[in-house]
């Protein structure tokens, strides 16, 4: 397999990993204020251990949000930096799937709610279903949709609007404390490949599901 960057800093967590010559390095922060602003220097960590330079990438893949503004920005940007420099071609996926898909994984599960804490009394909603992401959305808590005790649901949501969410969906078992993590995002690179999905020239982008990032209020 080529030499693979993979990177997400679009929640409160940031990861990095490399795979090269069949090795896989990896960088991991969680509970650090900002944490997305340390992605270029674990990018450069990550390289080091490697051995590997930037330029002998064959492609990038990052998560695109939706997720914290700040990070999603920071993400994308970074990745625009190393292809732009180096004309190497990206992968996005969006943040949702990178946490289904990690939590089918880690659960063995194919019925998958994801919420990620999106403030403003919202998430950010998805479903993963036999792999497959659906219905990726801005939703608040007790207008999502409603399962049975089969769906498992992760993502910091739950631990924000654990209520609502419980009431609404009739999941009983999720686990908030469960993160986005870049090594995913080459184990989901392989997925791709079997349905024909690669990598791109495009410029890479940003998802956003709230167009108002800044509510002022009027006294």
């Amino acid at each position: 397999m080529m030499n693979l960057l993979a990177i997400d800093t679009c929640t409160d967590t940031c990861s990095v990993s490399l795979h090269t010559q069949g090795e896989i390095f990896s960088r991991f922060v969680q509970g650090v204020e900002k944490s997305s602003g340390l992605i270029l220097s674990l990018c450069d960590e990550v390289f080091k251990a490697g051995q590997l330079l930037p330029s002998a990438l064959g492609g990038i893949i990052y998560t695109k949000g939706p997720g914290a503004f700040t990070g999603v920005r920071m993400c994308v940007s970074v990745v625009q930096g190393i292809s732009l420099a180096h004309n190497i071609p990206t992968m996005e996926v969006s943040t949702l799937e990178l946490l289904g898909f990690g939590a089918f994984k880690k659960y063995n599960t194919n019925k998958i709610a994801i919420a990620l804490d999106a403030r403003m009394s919202e998430v950010y909603w998805g479903i993963y279903q036999n792999q497959v992401l659906s219905k990726e959305s801005l939703q608040k808590p007790n207008e999502v949709d409603t399962f049975g005790k089969d769906f498992i649901g992760v993502g910091s949501g739950w631990g924000a609007y654990e209520n609502e969410l419980i009431q609404q969906t009739g999941i009983g078992t999720y686990i908030a404390d469960f993160y986005p993590k870049a090594e995913n995002l080459i184990a989901l690179y392989l997925t791709y490949v079997n349905k024909n999905i690669n990598f791109s020239n495009k410029l890479a982008l940003p998802t956003y599901l709230r167009n108002n990032v800044a509510h002022k209020s009027l006294k």
